[in-house]
């Protein structure tokens, strides 16, 4: 499993172009014109305007969008002092989930020094680059005084995240596991294990938020840092105390609060029982808590726990905080991120887990009904309200604090622009995967003697998401697995074809027989196409024995879909099926239908269409909004074509008011609501953002999806086949293996949608 997980790992940052980051034009290079523009000679112009007004480097160049990620690897994650080369995935990393979560380009900067003049030097001096700096992983205690003279010494937002990312984090958690166990702040007894970095930020950040520093005890791997030890930095020296205490144990005694950044496994659950009523505790070190998550679990009911692991509740990860807090700050170009703008991110954050939580969060992670309690005190690292939510809190409380040089005067249009520049559920594949690892369900491939299908499934299997049970000839299968060191333990194989399926196989024929013996179908046929990976994979499905049938990676779409139709069928009253495409775009997922199913769809059979997408795209917690695509606008032709998708909406309208629908309308105004409202601002989509898409016919849906991948460069998923009664979904030809996995991890999201 280790040597796989290695080897995923480093084909990930190796295939196709080495690393995680590129740099693209964000203006049009395509022409002379434009390349005059872009450098010289047009380039002179906003130089001059800069050079008579620096402010104005704002205004011309991506600074004020542009964050460093700046180490020297000397401490990188649990992996310690590594050197800059080596710390430089970290960074590349750092700079995609500032991208993902907030919408802040990154370069990532690798320094040779472990000197602090030589550090900071060479910070300062490559400082007008950027907005804002984001320190990473540099040990302490220079990590210490380097955040402190750059602070002092540049005029722009500075952050080390180590310190105050998990410090911010856990501070919001505190808050809110003190509410829930009615205890105050000023009175409980904290104890922290670990003084690096982040430790004595976190323990700092608590004595701001009300606790006494007499109520504070620190340990090292010493043992606990008391008055009386000689071997202290000038860190540890501020929390050292007047106390008998002298290892973890002793300390833990009576107190309230446990904060573990330190390493795994050193806390039993003797210790936690002798905490005080009510404990909270954080074991936060990965990947194996301080106490694994069980054993406190079973030392004692009334704790309140959280780990830095997302198979518990109560995650602590540093992006519920950083992306935010720096988009907050660059947006109102703060001169720095200063105590009460990380105070403002506290209070905003633990204030979040306290609101409603939208169902597209709670089917994420695959909750009924996510609430603030003992299991919920911090927001799900994907939820995207945090941006709303934290970014305009630091922004307001940079402001209140004079450090802010660009101040926004209306935060509600702030939230707006947030929305608008994230674009809409832009972590779809993210939120689904999470779901479908709450609940995994069986996944039959009837195409497992292949390489991809093989790979796919181990991945599955291996990150949670899917059971896999696969179909074909076992030694084949077994030699590819050998040939490319796969591991399929634990994987059931089954071979239609051998002696050992007889008896399954002429039961399987036997109800086929029963559904197609009207059809021509005579029993001595269908036990034959029994053997059949398609019809047994089918006939798996419709026994309850799988939850989902995956094929067409080397099959003719009708030689996949036909099998499932006559052994699975439709769902009651879906007189048709359709194909249904996922294109993931950068402002999100747009749905495509029908992409693969039906020729030229009658109006009822559009209405069908509409209404069976529609139905899809709401399972994966997303509202649809609906255009019904033509080359005219709202009569502006009688066309065959245009007449009925005009016919389809007014169906629409009547029969399902609630829907948000409208056409016959081309894709141009469909997808720009300025170009619509402009035009046509009757239009019930002025002002709903379109997400999907039903085309006239299926030539028209079939090259737009294509033309999306190929040109636009945008990642199609799919198609899922709708209105099946159980899932059922079909693998382009040739689909990757990174396809496969995110085609199955829908077909699992549908199968619990189902169950």
């Amino acid at each position: 499993m280790d040597e796989y997980k290695k080897k995923q790992a480093l084909d990930y940052h190796s295939n196709g172009r080495p690393g995680k980051i590129e740099v693209i034009s964000s203006k049009p290079t395509s022409t002379q014109r434009d390349l005059s523009l872009a450098y010289s000679p047009g380039v002179a112009e906003p130089c001059l305007e800069i050079a008579a007004n620096t402010e104005d480097v704002y205004k011309y160049t991506a600074k004020g969008n542009l964050v460093a990620v700046i180490s020297n690897g000397t401490a990188v994650l649990g992996l310690g002092n590594i050197g800059p080369e080596a710390s430089k995935p970290v960074m590349e990393g750092k700079g995609v989930l500032f991208k993902i979560f907030a919408d802040i380009d990154v370069f990532d900067i690798e320094i040779d020094t472990q000197d602090i003049d030589g550090f900071v030097s060479t910070v300062k001096a490559i400082s007008p680059t950027f907005g804002g700096i984001n320190l990473e992983d540099i040990k302490a205690p220079e990590c210490f005084e380097i955040e402190k003279r750059l602070k002092a010494e540049l005029q722009i937002p500075i952050m080390h995240d180590d310190q105050h990312g998990t410090a911010i984090i856990t501070g919001s958690a505190l808050l809110n596991a003190l509410e829930l166990s009615k205890k105050k702040i000023e009175e409980v007894r904290v104890v922290f294990n670990g003084a690096g970095a982040s430790a004595i930020s976190c323990a700092r950040l608590y004595l701001q938020l009300g606790v006494s520093k007499e109520n504070l005890l620190m340990c090292d791997s010493t043992g606990v840092i008391h008055a009386q030890r000689e071997d202290l930095d000038e860190q540890k020296k501020f929390f050292a105390r007047q106390t008998d205490a002298r290892t973890l144990s002793d300390a833990l005694k009576g107190a309230d609060v446990f904060v573990g950044l330190s390493k795994g496994n050193i806390v039993s659950g003797d210790m936690i029982k002798s905490m005080a009523p009510k404990a909270i505790v954080f074991a936060l070190a990965n990947p194996d808590p301080e106490i694994p998550y069980n054993d406190a679990m079973a030392a004692r009911e009334d704790i309140i726990m959280a780990t830095g692991r997302s198979d518990f509740p109560n995650q602590v990860n540093n992006v519920l905080g950083f992306p935010f807090i720096f988009r907050g700050a660059l947006d109102v170009r703060a001169t720095c991120i200063n105590e009460e703008m990380k105070l403002a991110a506290v209070y905003a954050i633990a204030d979040l887990a306290k609101q409603p939580v939208p169902e597209l969060v709670n089917m994420a992670y695959n909750q009924v009904n996510l609430e603030f309690g003992k299991d919920y005190i911090i927001p799900k690292p994907l939820d995207p309200r945090l941006i709303t939510w934290v970014a305009p809190a630091v922004a307001q409380a940079a402001m209140d604090s004079g450090v802010a040089r660009q101040p926004i005067a209306d935060m509600e249009a702030y939230r707006d622009s947030l929305l608008k520049r994230m674009g809409n559920d832009n972590q779809l594949m993210d939120r689904l995967t999470n779901r479908a690892k709450t609940s995994p369900k069986r996944v039959v491939f009837a195409e497992a003697d292949n390489y991809k299908i093989l790979k796919a499934a181990q991945t599955l299997h291996n990150d949670g998401i899917a059971t896999p049970i696969l179909l074909g000839n076992k030694a084949k299968i077994k030699a590819i697995c050998e040939e490319h060191r796969i591991n399929l333990v634990d994987i059931e194989v089954i071979d239609p074809r051998s002696e050992a399926e007889d008896n399954r196989i002429q039961h399987f024929g036997e109800l086929l027989y029963d559904k197609r013996k009207r059809r021509g179908l005579t029993l001595y046929e269908a036990r034959q196409l029994m053997r059949s990976r398609n019809y047994f994979g089918a006939m798996l499905v419709h026994t309850g024995e799988a939850d989902a049938l995956i094929s067409g990676l080397t099959l003719k779409y009708p030689d996949t879909v036909r099998p499932a139709l006559q052994v699975i069928g439709t769902r009651e009253n879906v007189c048709r099926v359709a194909g249904l495409y996922i294109i993931i775009t950068k402002n999100g997922p747009v749905f495509f239908a029908d992409t693969t199913v039906n020729i030229n769809p009658n109006k009822q059979e559009l209405i069908d269409i509409t209404l069976v997408t529609a139905q899809a795209v709401s399972n994966l917690g997303i509202t649809p909004k609906v255009a019904l695509l033509s080359y005219s606008n709202f009569g502006s032709s009688e066309g065959e074509d245009a007449v009925k998708m005009r016919e389809v909406a007014a169906y629409l309208h009547e029969h399902h008011p609630n829907l948000i629908v409208d056409g016959e309308i081309q894709a141009n105004f469909a997808m720009n609501n300025q170009m619509l409202e402009e035009q046509f601002p009757f239009s019930h989509l002025v002002n709903n953002k379109v997400n999907t898409l039903i085309f006239p016919n299926l030539a028209a849906g079939n090259i737009a999806y294509k033309l999306m991948q190929e040109l636009a460069g945008s990642e199609a998923i799919g198609p899922m086949l709708l209105g099946m009664k159980k899932p059922v979904h079909i693998l382009q030809l040739g689909s990757s293996v990174r396809e496969i996995v995110n085609m199955v991890t829908l077909a699992v999201v549908d199968a619990q949608a189902h169950h």
